[in-house]
């Protein structure tokens, strides 16, 4: 990531660098013009008026046009990094030169380059991603459809596969379009509110038969958001968990930070995977298709919670099961 400029001081502005060139141009001409009134067989008169003045007008241009030019020059890299940026080529930067303000503005061209980058390559390892996810229920659904065509009656087995390829494509459709959205606009705050996130994850908890302990707790964020986060975790407890009963905490740490746990008691996560798991369209090693998933779950969560400026990691509760733990900063009113 590029280094934002450092904050500008007062000395350092252009202009005032501008105004000491000015005021040093015009310590050196009046200098001359002492030089030269003390000259022997100097003398007074409209001639010496128009030399003074010619005089004046070339030790300014002499004085100001470094600083002038130099500030042009670097304007002008500047301006050929934004066509360049503009004409596709997205791993252009700016020399950061200096610590005024067009070192700011050059700091702030190098972000948004880097982040109109991070969000192509998102865009296009999404969109490649979920081309490759698609074709599995797309597939199975021609199948099944080729399949009724010559079925007068076709099997509950058959329509049951049917239902599930079509429910897999609507979750795995609505998944993308939300980290789509998500990447575009990772930002919330813009239009949160206080939510009762006790009551909520409550609410989540009650049809996975989930055992949850909770203090009262409220926070502002977005709350569609944070419910996805709340089952998606859920979901992969009961997916991964291998039935085991589910356990979800709710409190305040030391820090006055929010902690929301979700664990299960199933084969857990090798170390190896750990970080591998929050990667779009992952799945973990012999995981089937027949399990569910897309590999979108766990890496929503992060997205909504760094959306809501916290964090989510894996912690392992002991030598089987898996806690998922996600961090949330302390709302203020």
């Amino acid at each position: 990531m590029t280094e934002p400029a450092h904050p500008v001081r007062w000395w350092q502005r252009l202009y005032v660098r501008i105004y000491l060139a000015l005021l040093a141009s015009l310590a050196a001409y009046a200098l001359l013009f002492l030089l030269w009134h003390n000259f022997p067989g100097s003398h007074a008169g409209p001639p010496r008026i128009a030399y003074a003045l010619i005089l004046l007008a070339v030790t300014v241009a002499v004085g100001a046009f470094p600083v002038v030019r130099r500030l042009m020059a670097r304007l002008e890299r500047l301006q050929q990094s934004v066509d360049a940026l503009g004409s596709g080529q997205l791993s252009t930067r700016v020399e950061i030169e200096g610590q005024d303000e067009v070192a700011s503005l050059a700091a702030s061209f190098n972000r948004s380059a880097e982040r109109i980058e991070a969000l192509l390559r998102a865009q296009k390892n999404l969109l490649s991603n979920a081309s490759h996810e698609l074709r599995s229920p797309v597939t199975r659904m021609r199948m099944a459809v080729e399949l009724m065509q010559v079925q007068p009656q076709p099997t509950p087995e058959l329509q049951h596969e049917l239902l599930r390829s079509m429910a897999e494509l609507d979750q795995l459709i609505d998944e993308i379009l939300l980290a789509s959205r998500l990447d575009a606009a990772p930002e919330v705050l813009s239009r949160s509110e206080w939510i009762d996130l006790t009551a909520l994850v409550a609410e989540e908890c009650a049809p996975f038969d989930a055992q949850f302990d909770a203090q009262a707790i409220s926070l502002r964020g977005d709350a569609r958001l944070l419910r996805r986060l709340v089952r998606n975790l859920l979901e992969n407890a009961r997916r991964y968990g291998g039935g085991t009963p589910i356990q979800v905490r709710l409190a305040t740490n030391a820090d006055q930070a929010i902690e929301l746990d979700v664990l299960d008691h199933g084969p857990g996560i090798a170390p190896i995977e750990r970080e591998k798991i929050f990667a779009p369209f992952y799945r973990l090693p012999g995981a089937s298709e027949q399990a569910g998933g897309v590999g979108l779950g766990l890496s929503l969560v992060r997205q909504i919670a760094d959306a809501h400026g916290g964090a989510v990691q894996y912690l392992s509760p002991g030598k089987v099961g898996s806690c998922f733990r996600v961090i949330l900063p302390a709302s203020q009113a």
